[in-house]
């Protein structure tokens, strides 16, 4: 039996990156750049102003007061025709290029026009003037040349902002995972019945998918194996032509546990079977020719789990998330709390920021079959195997569960 990190090299080792694809960058969000991005201007591409008001030069206002005659105005958009000389100011407005000869800017509540014999006066009363006040300078952002964005970057609204800054209008990223999902057993009926005598609804799929969804993949829903060869291989067939295949159920030691064997007949290669962890043992993990294959087990919990570390990593994988391996971050446990166990077990918790860090507080969860509590929870807690008493404010760790509330 692997342990976690032994399965999750396992999953590494065989999944590689998939195929590039270049899209306009309206429809990249989500998406994995597949190559870096280098600044072809710089950021900003002139020393421009911060503030509407008065560029000057700072000499000519280094006591914080002065009376400077107005030659010019210059809008966001256009360049200064002349040159500042000492005793002079140009009217400046924000996000305009200094003029030649300014090397500051004085806000416009710093300052009162006047009119005298047919000239425009500027007085300036305020603190000592330094260079390069209220402006900023050329290049500050990003130079001609700078990687600013690496392949293997999932891209955001800033991100695209800033691609877009950068002329970027397509983009060559990851082609996009395409996950079939796949409930399997006698007892599953559809969402939308009311469930008989030792029947329950199937509502791992509608979790798998959304996960899948929330993780930047297509999901494609295909409903209900029963725990019958035939039916099975039919379904498994059907799934194989997506990139990877997610199986709920049927991955245990139980009479009507065929998916492992109906999966090799299908001509999925076994990695691994069964991994030492809490909930999500009977996983199963293997690939074909062109789909790479999860059984996962058909407890809601252990489901989920096994998605958010196993699965979600061959989808960062595949897209080319670097890195693909689970980040847990640390966290102080909000109470006390008694683990006992032998096997390392991710437990549903409640991560929230408070002033003096990140508290994370076990929820009451009933095991692996108790999607309820997962509700209140937004990360899971690795509490390693052992028996022992976890004192309040003792550092954990945290995995963050996608789109955490």
């Amino acid at each position: 039996m692997l342990t976690v990190v032994e399965a999750l090299d396992a999953i590494t080792s065989v999944v590689a990156p998939g195929p590039v694809e270049s899209v306009p960058l309206a429809e990249a969000l989500g998406r994995v750049l597949a190559e870096r991005v280098d600044s072809d201007i710089d950021s900003p591409p002139f020393d421009k102003s911060l503030m509407d008001g008065f560029a000057v030069r700072a000499t000519d206002v280094a006591t914080g007061t002065a009376r400077l005659v107005v030659v010019e105005e210059v809008t966001a958009g256009e360049v200064a025709e002349k040159s500042l000389e000492t005793g002079q100011a140009i009217q400046i407005m924000t996000g305009a290029p200094i003029p030649d000869g300014a090397d500051a800017v004085v806000r416009i509540e710093d300052t009162e026009v006047e009119i005298d014999q047919q000239q425009t006066l500027v007085r300036i009363d305020t603190r000592p003037v330094t260079t390069g006040q209220d402006m900023i300078q050329q290049g500050t952002s990003m130079r001609r040349g700078d990687t600013v964005m690496p392949a293997g970057r999932r891209l955001r609204p800033q991100e695209l902002g800033l691609l877009a800054e950068l002329g970027q209008h397509t983009l060559s990223v990851h082609r996009q995972v395409t996950v079939g999902v796949l409930a399997t057993g006698d007892e599953l009926v559809a969402i939308d019945r009311q469930p008989q005598a030792g029947q329950i609804r199937n509502s791992n799929e509608s979790m798998l998918a959304a996960q899948v969804r929330a993780s930047g993949a297509v999901a494609r829903e295909l409903g209900i194996a029963r725990d019958n060869p035939e039916d099975l291989a039919a379904k498994i067939r059907e799934g194989l032509d997506c990139d990877i295949l997610l199986l709920s159920g049927g991955v245990s030691a139980g009479r009507l546990d065929l998916v492992p064997e109906q999966l090799e007949a299908a001509g999925v290669t076994e990695v691994f079977h069964k991994v030492k962890l809490k909930p999500g043992k009977p996983l199963w993990f293997g690939t074909s020719k062109d789909a790479i294959v999860f059984g996962l087990p058909g407890n809601p919990v252990s489901s989920m789990v096994c998605f958010e570390l196993f699965v979600r990593t061959a989808l960062r994988r595949l897209a080319g998330t670097d890195p693909a391996t689970p980040c847990p971050t640390a966290a102080r446990l909000a109470c006390d709390f008694e683990f006992r166990g032998d096997r390392p077990t991710y437990f549903p918790g409640r991560l929230e920021n408070q002033p003096d860090g990140p508290r994370v507080t076990p929820v009451n969860w009933h095991g692996s079959s108790d999607l309820r509590s997962t509700a209140d929870a937004n990360s899971m807690i690795h509490f390693p195997a052992g028996n022992q008493l976890y004192q309040a404010r003792q550092w954990v760790e945290v995995h963050e569960w996608a789109g955490r509330a």
